[in-house]
């Protein structure tokens, strides 16, 4: 079986030797690419299992980056950035980003969120069928097998996160889930800057599913203590 090929796309060398040599001790394949031009020609020919992307680069901006793998793949895509703030995170997960993690980060963390997303990968490339139900709660559905959400009739299009994030929920609906629950079971771990990244994904996904963020239908927000699936009748 053949390892996982990560993309890693990264125009600081000492930033970029860092990840692959990560990679490659912890026995993964990776090509690496210094500027957009690179990563997209890279993308295209080798067809990445995860693309480690760095936003800030020389000659086209990560998030155009994002939206130009979106228009052909869905394969998974994990930002790296310097960029701390929402609006940046959110915009890059709006363009189709996986997940988000902001610079300087520690390689055990990289490592966990990339054996995250090869974990949710393998599932959806291997499920079996109509072995699982159908989870519908007033407007949302959510059939597990295919792996696809649909609100009012219509699907939506869900990040990895976003997905487990609902599924997560949705199988504690009425129940409220802390933050630390939650983070170790959609990251494997509770890392200090997950709640932050907790709250920018519930964000995105809210702007999916309600139709006023204001006043949420779906999602109770626990203030200081977690996140609550809401029975719709």
């Amino acid at each position: 079986m053949n390892k996982p090929l990560i993309l890693v796309v990264e125009d600081d060398a000492a930033i970029r030797n860092l990840i692959t040599t990560t990679l490659e001790t912890h026995g993964y394949r990776y090509h690496a690419a210094p500027n957009g031009e690179a990563a997209i020609l890279e993308a295209v020919s080798h067809n990445p299992d995860v693309v480690l992307l760095d936003l800030g680069l020389p000659d086209i901006d990560g998030v155009e980056i994002i939206k130009k793998i979106r228009g052909w793949s869905n394969m998974p895509i994990i930002v790296i950035s310097a960029r701390s703030e929402d609006t940046d995170k959110i915009d890059a997960l709006d363009a189709g980003a996986d997940d988000y993690l902001t610079k300087p980060f520690s390689v055990e963390e990289l490592l966990a969120r990339l054996r995250v997303t090869l974990r949710r990968l393998n599932f959806m490339q291997n499920r079996t069928g109509s072995d699982m139900p159908i989870f519908v709660n007033g407007g949302l559905k959510i059939d597990y097998a295919a792996g696809c959400v649909f609100l009012n009739g219509s699907e939506l299009h869900l990040t990895p996160i976003e997905y487990k994030l609902l599924c997560l929920l949705s199988h504690n609906v009425g129940k409220v889930l802390t933050h630390t629950f939650i983070t170790r079971e959609i990251w494997g771990s509770s890392w200090d800057n997950d709640v932050a990244s907790l709250r920018v994904f519930m964000a995105t996904l809210r702007k999916k599913i309600e139709k006023d963020t204001s006043a949420p239908q779906y999602i109770q927000t626990h203030i200081g203590v977690g996140y609550r699936m809401l029975k719709v009748e």
